[in-house]
């Protein structure tokens, strides 16, 4: 076995579905920048419980962890707030469920990424690759960021859009720089209202409805077809970190 294989972390209590992903993640050939992996081999461990998935979670440290919401020991929700306590190992979550409260609280609860049941092992593929680039991204980020015209600097709080200064309140700036550093991440109207107001009270969506209008007003070349923040309707809101605007 080589010391630097990936380690891919499945927890999900149907024999099958470990089965099936097992073989999809397998024959992907997977490498920890989502591509291949240059020699290092890939490892998938599995667990059929919530309590199995934790303590492997802390004895195989896991490049990734796709997580079952239907175990029978425990909800998966709860196995994810565990595991975020102590690891930022990307979650994808797989559900039967589809409501966009349970999507809210997933992602509160710390998950990456959603997506229920039944699954395209192809659609899947492409998160898992997406979650693995993401990771390696945020372990190299550098102090100043580019997207498009836009440069951020995260340590001199300076932002300019086309070698342009733009001009931003504390607040702005403290969403803004929440939004950046999580980029192609939906982030709840809550996670964003405590990470920038430091707070759980108050209207969240409304006061981030005016501050995100304020700030598309600063940062993008059309507020009314934004580029970069894009709201994801009744959860919260992503930053799109391509040049291209989204649809």
């Amino acid at each position: 076995m080589l010391s630097n294989s990936l380690v891919v972390l499945v927890i999900d209590d149907e024999p099958q579905i470990r089965r099936a992903l097992h073989n999809a993640l397998q024959s992907s050939r997977l490498g920890a920048d989502g591509g291949p992996p240059e020699g290092a081999g890939m490892r998938v461990v599995e667990a059929g419980t919530g309590q199995a998935g934790i303590d492997l979670v802390a004895a195989e440290a896991p490049a990734l962890v796709i997580l079952d919401l239907g175990l029978p020991d425990m909800n998966g929700l709860d196995a994810c707030r565990e595991i975020r306590r102590w690891s930022a190992v990307p979650i994808i979550v797989l559900s039967a469920r589809h409501a966009d409260t349970e999507k809210a609280a997933l992602l509160d609860a710390g998950a990456d990424d959603y997506m229920t049941k039944p699954f395209s092992t192809v659609e899947l593929l492409a998160r898992v690759r997406l979650q693995l680039r993401r990771a390696r991204a945020s372990a190299s980020t550098s102090e100043t960021i580019a997207f498009g015209d836009l440069t951020v600097d995260l340590q001199k709080r300076r932002v300019e859009r086309s070698g342009v200064l733009l001009h931003l309140t504390p607040t702005e700036w403290a969403l803004l720089r929440t939004l950046v550093t999580h980029p192609r991440q939906t982030m709840t109207h809550r996670q964003l209202f405590h990470a920038v107001w430091g707070s759980n009270g108050g209207d969240a969506q409304q006061y981030l409805r005016v501050y995100v209008g304020h700030l598309r007003r600063k940062i993008e070349a059309d507020p009314v077809r934004p580029q970069f923040i894009q709201t994801e309707p009744g959860v919260g809101y992503r930053f799109e970190a391509s040049e291209a605007p989204s649809t």
